[in-house]
């Protein structure tokens, strides 16, 4: 079981077990979330995730049928974003601090602003399994 909160501490959350998939967001919808030039993330079921305190603290902005991004309403900061479509929860993998984060992929490598040669596959878009081509990009 792992434990973290948003920013400030006013929501915190556990998930437990292991996450279904870890990995890297190059797409720009979590860059541009993020705020960052990528997007650190961890798959989990949804009975795997659970906030634990500060739910009246928590919006949801739902860009996309396929995302729909959680935040705290006090700080701004970042949760985790449910994927319906797919039937899994993205936290954050900074939300969960002690998390061992062991990325097996990077995703929509085809919009990458930041090139990143560690071996792992680099997919164009996402697994044909998640609705994706499943191609995969050189390094």
């Amino acid at each position: 079981m792992h434990f973290g909160s948003c920013f400030c501490g006013a929501v915190e959350l556990q998930v437990s077990g292991e996450p279904e998939a870890m990995g890297y967001c190059h797409c720009r919808s979590c860059r541009s979330w993020s705020g960052g030039p990528v997007n650190a993330f961890s798959l989990w079921k949804p009975e795997a995730v659970m906030i634990t305190s500060g739910v009246e603290n928590v919006a949801t902005f739902k860009k996309t049928p396929l995302s729909e991004r959680r935040y705290c309403t006090r700080c701004g900061g970042h949760l985790m974003t449910n994927h319906p479509p797919l039937a899994l929860v993205d936290v954050f993998t900074a939300t969960i601090p002690s998390l061992n984060f062991v990325p097996g992929v990077h995703v929509n490598y085809e919009q990458t602003v930041l090139p990143m040669r560690d071996g792992l596959p680099k997919l164009k878009d996402f697994p044909a399994e998640f609705g994706g081509s499943g191609e995969a990009i050189a390094e």
